[in-house]
């Protein structure tokens, strides 16, 4: 096998590169003279993710589509700590992302299985209160462009950036009750008649019909007692501005054109 870098990082202090190659080894590197200083054995496939500890120069965290996530001390070229991504049934997880969090005492990780995985010092108790299934009920809609080539949902003709916050799903697309909507950003503040999402019945690809979230109450703001967001008023000032720029060229080409001149100019 021809080796090929998949991954590289910096430690803290940027005193020590270490490489992730496809061979399935991690090597360290002196950054300064180029030096192999350690080579790290573990992994059993290809590596593409490597983080730095935030404030400890002297950790690194690895994961890989083995499913395996490691902590080196990459000065003693040691394993600190290892976990393994086994799902009961489906076989390993392919960890494709790890975050350190700012006080390097938690990292999550994501994975194939579209898992979020959260480790850490302390107690899990403030995590408990989130359902272990969260999307949204907008996730996987199907898109269309208009005749502008521009974007949007295809149920509400919407441009997706301008739809209404949506609602927190299980895998099935059944709602969750109304606490956990208002933990979707945008619904902090709304009154409990407003976390019901409209249900209706959708027939699954196995024919089975289930009850589903088919659609969003969309309530204005002003309805709602809530302040209107300022990036929705910038967003109508600039398509306003567009349109008015648009009309203003038109107008000075036909005015133009009336003239007798042969070809349009803009005002």
């Amino acid at each position: 096998m021809k080796p090929k870098v998949t991954m590289i990082a910096w430690n803290q202090n940027d005193n020590y590169v270490v490489t992730a190659v496809n061979n399935h080894l991690l090597k360290v590197w002196n950054s300064s003279t180029g030096q192999l200083l350690h080579d790290l054995v573990g992994h059993a496939d290809e590596v593409f993710v490597l983080e730095t500890h935030p404030f400890d120069s002297r950790i690194m965290l690895s994961a890989g589509h083995d499913g395996n996530i490691f902590i080196w001390d990459i000065t003693k070229g040691t394993k600190t700590k290892h976990y393994f991504n086994m799902i009961e049934g489906q076989g390993h997880g392919a960890v494709f992302d790890c975050k350190f969090s700012p006080d390097g005492q938690h990292f999550a990780c994501t994975d194939s299985h579209g898992h979020l995985l959260i480790f850490g010092f302390g107690c899990s108790r403030p995590y408990e209160k989130i359902p272990d299934q969260m999307f949204f009920h907008t996730d996987y809609r199907p898109l269309i462009r208009d005749s502008n080539n521009y974007v949007l949902d295809e149920q509400t003709q919407q441009a997706p950036h301008l739809m209404p916050p949506p609602f927190l799903v299980d895998v099935d697309g059944n709602p969750h009750p109304t606490k956990y909507q208002r933990l979707v950003p945008g619904r902090e503040n709304c009154a409990d008649e407003h976390l019901i999402p409209q249900l209706g019945y959708v027939a699954t690809s196995d024919g089975e019909v289930v009850e589903q979230v088919i659609g969003q109450q969309t309530i204005d703001q002003d309805e709602q007692g809530l302040e209107p967001s300022i990036l929705d008023g910038m967003i109508r000032q600039l398509q306003q501005q567009q349109d008015q720029r648009i009309g203003a060229d038109q107008e000075t080409a036909s005015s133009s054109l009336q003239n007798g001149e042969g070809t349009p100019r803009r005002g």
